[in-house]
């Protein structure tokens, strides 16, 4: 968040420029026609199931591991370094004349699949980044002299590790052989149920040897197919059994169900008690850059969560306190401020400390410093009577040591705890990025995530596609990444300025937010990409600021709150 009026942080556009370079580069070419159903697949140890076996991989850049995996015990990571793409091939015999379908499964950092020497156009298809398994498939036809072709997988330079899984070449046999005929894989064993939250149940189990893929059963109807061992249940009544199965897929059939584990809903959406279901955050500023001055009181009662901006660090690593600036406040005094503090915790209102923003230089890289945040926020809490935290450490998070101080801080705070996070938009474009693994690490305690939609430039979508900022796709495609990457909707807000002067770039009129919250909650008033499923637990949005609203006549949280408060 910034502390200057309309100051633009520095911002970063490599993600979508990077994106639209490579799309145009790497076209997928739409290829021919069916096989026949003598067709095989040509590839060999299609599953990393025999190591690395029948692949090269390039510069040492690939190891099979046990997990994430799509099918079976093993998969490919392979891992880009320096001038090295991480390259891996396998030369499969085909037959001359021939169509054949080119098919893997990927997941991780950016991703490409292709074929070379294939005596007539060689093809390549490709992903971003991706936090569950895509497939990617193209096609491609032999020369009349073509009796091998190299395939292939690689990822980007300077980009996080890739996997890869299942890879086919399916078509007529070319007489190098393959993998052998599958057979119904057997019962998933180890089902349990590493989290909950008021609207989902969180599901693992143990992967299956030979299976590509699996069915998640609610009550004995089928609700999920997935890729990997885990899956997310959501769209459930809160303080509520469910009864669960999985089973295992492949092209031989389905195997039969687990045996059944319980799972019960919480109380309340991540941490936090009387929350409404669908609710207004609301930066407060601690001093003065020429928005209006206010004291809480002023903070008009469309905000839910008002979060105090900002802490200050200390001396001591990882440790904070609390300084109001009472001169650049009219005179406002630590008592008064306690005392509306109180006053909105009696409306039924959450007031919580803000850690960090744009200037913000707070560091929990150790034991010893997540201890001693853990501990100072605490003591915040308990001197001003603050409802928790918000997490706005816009300059580097570990997500290790930022997982312990708030697990810490949790089991001093309790089940009330309102923990809210504000990463910058590219914190959260992949599950690789540290914010990203910190509020995964977090879920069963995270009130919301609030990502600002501005400041950034383009960026990518959960579709691969590239989105401006400022425009009901912005914020709708990339919300998408978060809610199918892992979050609950009730985890998810967006984040947007309050005026034009409370960012240096990225405001969009309220109109256009409850535009992009009815796309996401209903269906409806969508831009160019809609998502392929609805998310009615949304939490709702938040804004920088409530000075800069009440700037701007309080124009924001007259349109955004009530439409908040009014989503199913």
């Amino acid at each position: 968040m910034d502390r200057a009026a309309g100051m633009p942080r520095r911002r970063r556009t490599w993600a979508g420029g990077l994106a639209a370079v490579l799309a145009a580069s790497f076209l997928s070419l739409a290829g021919a026609g069916q096989a026949s159903a003598a067709d095989v697949n040509n590839a060999r140890n299609a599953g990393y199931e025999s190591g690395l076996a029948n692949w090269t991989c390039s510069a040492g850049s690939g190891a099979t591991v046990s997990s994430p995996v799509h099918g079976g015990a093993a998969a490919l990571k392979a891992t880009p370094a320096g001038q090295d793409n991480a390259r891996c091939t396998q030369t499969v015999a085909v037959r001359p004349n021939s169509t054949y379908t080119l098919s893997a499964w990927v997941q991780g950092g950016y991703a490409y699949l292709g074929a070379t020497g294939t005596g007539t156009t060689d093809v390549s298809t490709w992903t971003p980044d991706s936090s569950s398994w895509k497939q990617l498939t193209t096609s491609f036809t032999t020369g009349a002299g073509t009796t091998s072709v190299t395939v292939y997988t690689h990822g980007w330079y300077g980009q996080s590790a890739y996997f890869a899984d299942d890879v086919s070449v399916f078509g007529p046999d070319g007489g190098g052989g393959g993998d052998p005929d599958p057979v119904v894989p057997a019962t998933p064993a180890g089902l349990n149920v590493p989290s909950t939250t008021s609207s989902s149940v969180s599901l693992a189990w143990n992967p299956v040897s030979g299976a590509t893929g699996y069915n998640v059963y609610r009550g004995g109807t089928k609700v999920l197919a997935v890729g990997g061992t885990s899956a997310t249940v959501t769209g459930l009544a809160a303080s509520t059994s469910y009864s669960f199965q999985v089973s295992a897929t492949n092209s031989a059939g389905e195997s039969a169900r687990s045996t059944a584990v319980t799972g019960t809903t919480r109380a309340t959406g991540g941490g936090g008690t009387n929350l409404p279901r669908h609710a207004v955050t609301g930066y407060w500023q601690n001093f003065n850059n020429g928005a209006t001055v206010q004291r809480i009181s002023d903070v008009p009662s469309q905000y839910d969560i008002i979060a105090v901006s900002f802490a200050d660090a200390t001396a001591t690593p990882g440790a904070v306190t609390f300084n109001l600036d009472s001169a650049g406040l009219g005179g406002y005094t630590v008592d008064q401020f306690k005392a509306d503090v109180r006053a909105k915790q009696a409306a039924g209102k959450k007031v919580i400390i803000s850690v960090g923003g744009e200037r913000g230089t707070v560091a929990v890289n150790s034991p010893a410093s997540a201890a001693n945040f853990a501990d100072s926020v605490h003591a915040l809490m308990q001197t001003y009577g603050f409802d928790g935290v918000d997490i706005d450490l816009e300059n580097g998070l570990n997500a290790t040591y930022m997982t312990q101080a708030l697990r810490s801080l949790s089991a001093k705070a309790g089940a009330s705890l309102i923990i809210t996070m504000a990463p910058q938009t590219i914190d959260m474009q992949s599950t690789s990025n540290t914010y990203f693994q910190t509020a995964l690490n977090i879920k069963d305690i995270l009130t919301v995530v609030n990502m600002q939609y501005y400041n950034s430039g383009s960026m990518l979508g959960c579709d691969g596609k590239v989105y401006s900022q400022g425009s009901v796709d912005f914020l709708t495609a990339l919300a998408c990444i978060q809610l199918e990457g892992g979050l609950a909707p009730s985890q998810v807000g967006l984040g947007v300025p309050a005026s034009t002067r409370g960012a240096g770039s990225g405001y969009v009129a309220p109109s256009i937010v409850n535009s992009a919250l009815d796309c996401l909650t209903r269906g409806t008033s969508c831009g160019s990409f809609k998502p392929s499923r609805t998310y009615p637990d949304l939490r709702g949005a938040m804004t920088w600021s409530t000075n800069w609203d009440a700037t701007a006549g309080n124009a924001w949280s007259n349109a955004v709150g009530p439409h908040v408060h009014a989503l199913p």
